[in-house]
């Protein structure tokens, strides 16, 4: 899922204010080693943390359908992951750099909620939006200046971008066949006497409505003829 989030982010890097400007995105660590090896301006986006976001933890279970809106599985609710997503600009100068964060800034501020059709199709399977926070409060114990330092590098300008990211619990069970047939109870009269003449019968909601249908048609049938 880490990578498909990665590939989600470079396209909407390169789709919004950047489209057409020929500026890289790069999700390497930036490094004093990688400063020094490029050779054009550069969107640096580096993953940092990788963290659970507990309080969308959901227990139970939840249904598969298939096509006719029938349980098929059952699956335990994802688990939903937050990527802290470190964001610089690398340029010759820094009002350059200004510009080129300003201009990240400007492309990811209208898509705080990626919806599922646009995403790749794993996540999309899941049929759940994902949020998009970008230079929101940092909730993580580890300061700035503690990841440039881990770096080896010297602190700079940076937004902080967190996508939080639905993540398939395993294993899924498969459903038991659906009931097509109601059931009948049999009423015993005391002291486990003979069986009484009544019935109780139930059915399953789908059988009674298709057996009324077909019911109905059978009359239209008659009144034709």
């Amino acid at each position: 899922m880490i990578h498909e989030v990665d590939e989600v982010l470079k396209r909407l890097l390169g789709g919004g204010a950047l489209a057409g400007s020929g500026i890289d995105v790069s999700f390497e660590a930036p490094t004093r080693d990688w400063a020094a090896r490029r050779n054009a301006p550069v969107v640096n986006t580096y993953l940092y943390d990788i963290r659970e976001d507990t309080e969308r933890r959901q227990r139970g279970q939840m249904p598969v359908r298939d096509e006719r809106d029938i349980v098929v599985r059952r699956r335990r609710p994802p688990r939903w992951f937050r990527l802290s997503y470190l964001v610089t600009a690398w340029t010759k100068t820094p009002h350059d750099e200004h510009r080129l964060l300003s201009a990240v800034l400007a492309t990811l501020l209208p898509h705080e909620l990626v919806p599922s059709a646009e995403l790749p199709a794993s996540l999309a399977a899941l049929g759940l939006s994902v949020p998009v926070t970008v230079a929101g409060s940092r909730t993580e114990s580890r300061s700035l200046a503690e990841i440039w330092s881990a770096l080896g590098g010297e602190l700079k300008p940076s937004l902080d971008l967190a996508v939080t990211v639905p993540f398939p619990s395993y294993p899924e069970y498969d459903a038991g066949p659906a009931v097509t047939e109601g059931a009948t109870v049999r009423l015993r009269g005391p002291d486990d006497g003979p069986p009484q003449s009544s019935e109780r019968s139930h059915r399953p909601h789908q059988v009674a409505a298709a057996r009324a249908a077909r019911d109905a048609a059978a009359a239209d049938s008659a009144d034709a003829r």
